[in-house]
């Protein structure tokens, strides 16, 4: 990693985060990931997965943070503008003040484009994340309709349990394996393979922080929350936070989701769910994933016909 230094912040240098989610299906089709499905939806392409840029950061967070950001280490983001194969990033963290336990960080493109913005923290006592301040500015919505059946609160239908092998497929949503995201994950770090994570301070691999996503999401149909569909969404927020990291791999994890808020704009109904994550050996609480996952209400055919039968006016 290359890294230049300011008497303000440091940065990375420019990457080019691939695409690995092509062939990702949910609801019986092709995502927003397909190219043909972006199209159709106005975008200019298929984008990258958001937390693919969170690689990037890592290097930044270690130089302030040091060892500490892998174990209680927070990064907290809202999504801004989508990325396609090829264009190239470059992540920022500023330099905080000694003593400081949080800081800035942004993701730009080379012109300069905006790609996400967000906060990065240590704990154990973190301070209001970029997603604590915006889900604090968020009036409740008057009438939801793809997320009619759902309420704050409302939790998954059980736990689920999850792992995370080199080779393991990760599912229609995740299609590909730990070991093909290593094999070009912009920030390589010896401690994410089997051999190297022997030398790591924990004596194990650990579970690079983008895949930690991979990680949450991968049992996430178990919990069967009532979103009506078929319909396309992507990620707009996201925060995964560690509380007693890191996370290995090969080691097993149980799962526990709620949705703990709803949202809407114009376009999209969002659904804000936590995802706790417990060790399965211990019973420990190590980790803690928020996801707003937003839906295109352009991308559900009954939405305008629902719209109607539940007495909401298109467009508020």
């Amino acid at each position: 990693m290359t890294a230049f230094k300011s008497q303000q912040y440091i940065c990375g240098a420019l990457r080019q985060p691939r695409q690995m989610l092509e062939d990702q299906t949910y609801d019986g089709h092709v995502s927003i990931h397909d190219d043909k499905m972006a199209e159709n939806l106005g975008f200019s392409g298929a984008p990258i997965e958001g937390p693919t840029h969170f690689s990037q950061f890592v290097p930044l967070l270690e130089q302030i943070f040091g060892q500490a950001w892998f174990e209680t280490g927070c990064i907290s983001a809202h999504y801004q503008t989508m990325v396609v194969d090829g264009e190239e990033v470059r992540a920022f963290a500023e330099v905080p003040e000694p003593g400081s336990n949080i800081t800035n960080i942004w993701a730009e493109k080379r012109d300069g484009t905006p790609v996400l913005q967000g906060t990065a923290s240590i704990g154990p006592d973190h301070p209001a994340s970029e997603l604590d301040r915006r889900r604090a500015r968020l009036n409740p919505p008057d009438q939801l309709v793809i997320l009619a059946d759902c309420h704050v609160g409302m939790k998954g239908r059980q736990p689920e349990q999850a792992i995370m092998d080199f080779d393991q497929h990760m599912g229609d949503l995740y299609p590909f394996s730990l070991n093909g995201k290593l094999a070009c994950i912009t920030e390589h770090s010896e401690w994410y393979t089997q051999e190297g994570g022997l030398q790591s301070p924990w004596g194990r691999a650990i579970i690079p922080l983008e895949m930690i996503s991979v990680l949450t999401q991968y049992t996430s149909r178990e919990a069967k929350f009532p979103i009506r569909g078929p319909a396309v969404g992507l990620f707009a927020d996201q925060e995964i936070k560690l509380i007693k990291g890191p996370l290995f791999v090969n080691h097993p994890y149980r799962l526990e989701r709620e949705i703990v808020l709803l949202s809407e704009s114009r376009r999209v109904e969002s659904n804000w769910i936590m995802t706790s994550v417990y060790d399965a050996e211990t019973d420990e609480l190590v980790a803690e994933c928020l996801l707003n996952s937003s839906t295109l209400k352009d991308s559900y055919a009954k939405y305008a016909e629902e719209a109607a039968a539940l007495g909401k006016v298109i467009g508020s």
